[in-house]
């Protein structure tokens, strides 16, 4: 799955899936896209984290607590 880093616009590939969609997980690990060759792993912050088409991630991807907020 690739998604992308909201200030650069690059892409990165999501290396575990689950990672990526547990809200107790503030940090996912992925490779970004750069060129032809293939990028080490590293780590981003899914708040800083979109996808392609813009789209923030779902918020129970990114809150443990989505579901008790009082707003």
């Amino acid at each position: 799955m690739l998604l992308q880093i909201k200030d650069s616009g690059e892409l990165v590939e999501i290396l575990e899936i689950q990672e990526l969609i547990d809200p107790n997980n503030d940090v996912i690990h992925a490779k970004e896209q750069q060129g032809q060759e293939e990028q080490p792993p590293d780590t981003f912050k899914k708040e800083n984290l979109v996808f392609p088409s813009g789209e923030v991630l779902p918020r129970c991807w990114l809150d443990a607590n989505y579901r008790h907020d009082n707003g």
